[in-house]
């Protein structure tokens, strides 16, 4: 707008409208006054200072506009809270209880709700590590699951924090997943009595936390990879399935405990290596292969050892003299073998035995501390070629067997642990020793978990 005249009276006060700076005023004074009165104003507009700087207002062209103030910030995109570790448990058992079909057991009726640490099957803990309660264990023994083509794939590899998958007795085939080797906490792997075929599972080899591994009554086949023995396992048991070919070089690398690879075809003669485990190895199963050559002398190094089983096989040849040093051993079973010559009256000396099975074999000679055992029913030898013990081979057998060619097998006279077994010398306790549990013949049951 244009002011064309300004009352000497009056002072304009205008709208601070672009500024919070204080108002500077401008009045008249008096030779402008009476400029006004007497002539007409030759300015077309007035400027009023405003703090520092100044608003033009009339008919002349503005220095400058006011710009519009700008737009509030926009607001952060929407941003869902991050699941629990319990969550993302839960959403992964919501996706594989579609693919079961078979619950004999209606255990998925209890799988209902946001928080699978109330599944039956599951169980939670505390991880340190997100300050929360996550998934760590997984129950699935005895569930009897069934679907087409069921297997852990998709499963347990998205289940982060799993420590212990046991899953003993459902029907499970397919692969084992390589990806579990990414689960940094699995410790335990159960899947025995299941319907897993093929070769021996690879998967397993990069599992490098595992301590347990359990893959009996399955159907693998093939050859055990010799990397087996190397995972730091406490309990090794994959019995029962249709594993073939020589037993790996390297067997005795295994700190296994247990060691359990009964009722499946391997062949050729028990590694040496063995010995190596002397530190370790508590109960051992070769029982029911096709196992061949000599008993290695190397056996004699367990010393640690309660429970030696190679029933089943071929074998032949000496007990070797270094079987004595064997002082833990509480379970010696060499029955159904090809084995031969006198039974070492040291062995018989072993102060814990509680079985010593040598039946059906062809033993020709047993002495006074091996008579005592058999007297105690703690030595079985039937069915050998013993003169003068009831049930004996018939001796045209015992002939043609000691007619054939044999394998020759080296003969250490020494008791290697001579001078540091007192019971090779001393008197032999009367008293029976009351053995320990075995864990590893239960193993021999599919059910059993």
């Amino acid at each position: 707008m244009t002011i064309k005249y300004l009352p000497p009276t009056f002072i304009i006060l205008l709208p601070l409208l672009c500024s919070t700076n204080p108002l500077v005023l401008a009045t008249p004074t008096h030779d402008d006054q009476f400029h006004n009165l007497t002539s007409k104003p030759n300015r077309k507009a007035f400027e009023i200072i405003i703090g520092g700087g100044g608003v033009t207002i009339g008919g002349g062209t503005p220095s400058s506009d006011c710009p519009p103030p700008p737009p509030p910030p926009c607001s952060p995109p929407y941003q869902p809270p991050v699941p629990t570790r319990v969550e993302i448990a839960t959403r992964v058992i919501q996706e594989f209880k579609k693919r079961i079909e078979c619950d004999p057991f209606q255990v998925m009726q209890t799988w209902t709700g946001r928080n699978a640490c109330e599944y039956k099957g599951f169980r939670c803990a505390y991880l340190k590590k997100y300050n929360q309660q996550a998934v760590f264990s997984v129950q699935f023994n005895g569930f009897g699951f069934a679907g087409r083509n069921l297997g852990i794939d998709n499963f347990i590899e998205k289940l982060p924090d799993v420590s212990i998958f046991h899953a003993n007795s459902n029907n499970f085939s397919g692969v084992i997943p390589e990806s579990i080797n990414t689960l940094p906490y699995l410790f335990e792997l159960d899947l025995s009595n299941n319907k897993y075929e093929g070769e021996f599972p690879s998967a397993v080899l990069g599992a490098t936390q595992l301590t347990y591994l359990d893959l009996r009554f399955n159907g693998f086949s093939g050859r055990v990879p010799p990397q087996v023995f190397n995972l730091q396992l406490v309990a090794l048991f994959i019995n029962n399935n249709k594993l073939e070919q020589e037993l790996p070089w390297n067997l005795g690398a295994t700190p296994a405990a247990f060691l359990t690879l009964a009722n499946n075809k391997f062949c050729g003669p028990i590694p040496k290596s063995i010995g190596q485990a002397s530190e370790t190895l508590l109960e051992v199963l070769f029982l029911n292969n096709q196992l061949s050559g000599c008993l290695p002398c190397e056996v004699g190094q367990l010393r640690k050892a309660r429970v030696f089983d190679a029933e089943g096989n071929f074998l032949t040849g000496l007990i070797p003299n270094s079987y004595a040093c064997l002082g833990n051993m509480q379970y010696l079973i060499l029955a159904r073998n090809q084995l031969h010559g006198p039974v070492p009256e040291a062995v018989c000396r072993l102060p814990k035995l509680v079985n010593l099975t040598l039946s059906n074999n062809y033993f020709t000679e047993v002495g006074p501390e091996c008579m005592k055992l058999i007297k105690k029913k703690v030595l079985d030898v039937s069915n050998n070629c013993i003169p003068g013990l009831p049930c004996q081979r018939p001796t045209q057998e015992c002939e043609r067997f000691f007619n054939e060619p044999k394998y020759s097998c080296p003969q250490v006279q020494q008791i290697p642990c001579l001078g540091s077994a007192p019971y090779l010398t001393a008197e032999v306790s009367i008293d029976l020793p009351h053995p320990q549990p075995t864990l590893s013949y239960p193993a021999l049951a599919p059910g059993s978990h």
